[in-house]
């Protein structure tokens, strides 16, 4: 009697914990995921192919400006980006006076569990400084560690899975630097001039010199003329090109091209300056962020091994 005592003490023992293990788990919170695709929005698509290979199947990743017809800095936002922003567990915005329009959907939205990624933030940059950080190889690393990170934070479960990918992404990301490398390596000091400020993080990896009035460019990726003074020097360098010291290639970018940088591309030509178009997005936009660095790159050296006359 006794030992039958113990048996259904046991059993209700038993009973006892797996009732509670059971009711433990379809009473707990529900896991921030498992299966289902964390939704991730960028706001620019440069920021959004890097999110999405570290992602994988597990994200949903909207990128929301990736128009290669217009220009990021004067972009408006809508309803639907509103929506997806409040709606997303991760949003990834650029900062620096960039986008401002996120940053004010962020600050619209209600949604406490969400995480941000202001890369601004993240360099220790804010409104004023040059805003191009995706163009920085050194910047590009350290976002991509934040992104892997955040994806960590919001998905624990799939940490794994994360893991690989950034592994992957990084070795990815190699050719793309030992691009910039051998550049930097075949061509230091080299003069160059750039439309806008887009290209100074690029020209500094590359330790190109880059001589371009830093008003001039900050002006015209601002929307703004530059100064007559700034005009004028700037020119100089593309009409005398041929001689030491002045520009022996013209970086322009085709998405904030006006009148005035139209009239300098135009110089360059008539002067025989090797000419580089780059662009502020991820252009084609179903291209990795590796690949279209890598041709701008490509595009550069070879603008690089074409010496104008005199140089």
């Amino acid at each position: 009697m006794q030992k039958r005592t113990y048996v259904i003490a046991a059993v209700l023992a038993v009973t006892l914990v797996v009732a509670t293990a059971a009711g433990l788990y379809f009473n707990r919170p529900p896991s921030q995921t498992s299966s289902a695709e964390i939704e991730v929005v960028a706001a620019e698509n440069f920021w959004g192919s890097l999110v999405s290979q570290l992602g994988g199947t597990h994200t949903q990743v909207l990128s929301i400006v990736s128009d290669p017809n217009a220009d990021p800095h004067s972009y408006e936002s809508n309803a639907a980006n509103a929506r997806a922003i409040a709606n997303a567990n991760l949003v990834i915005v650029n900062g620096a006076g960039y986008d401002d329009w996120a940053l004010r959907l962020l600050s619209a939205n209600s949604n406490q569990n969400q995480k941000v990624l202001n890369v601004a933030d993240l360099l220790g940059k804010s409104s004023g400084d040059n805003p191009h950080f995706w163009y920085s190889p050194t910047y590009v690393n350290q976002t991509v560690h934040a992104m892997y990170s955040d994806l960590v934070s919001v998905d624990k479960v799939n940490a794994g899975y994360y893991g690989q990918e950034y592994a992957s992404l990084n070795a990815s990301l190699g050719l793309y630097n030992s691009r910039i490398n051998k550049i930097a390596t075949q061509f230091p000091d080299r003069p160059v001039a750039s439309t806008e400020s887009i290209f100074a993080y690029l020209a500094e990896a590359t330790r190109l010199k880059l001589i371009s009035p830093p008003g001039f460019m900050r002006a015209v990726a601002e929307g703004n003329d530059p100064t007559t003074s700034d005009r004028i020097l700037f020119e100089r360098q593309i009409i005398n090109g041929t001689q030491p010291g002045n520009a022996t290639v013209l970086v322009y970018n085709q998405q904030t091209v006006t009148t005035l940088t139209q009239n300098i591309i135009q110089e360059a030509g008539a002067h025989l300056i090797p000419i580089v178009r780059v662009t502020e997005t991820v252009q084609p936009t179903d291209v990795r962020f590796q690949d279209w660095m890598y041709a701008e790159l490509i595009d550069l050296q070879n603008a690089l091994n074409t010496q104008a006359p005199g140089h």
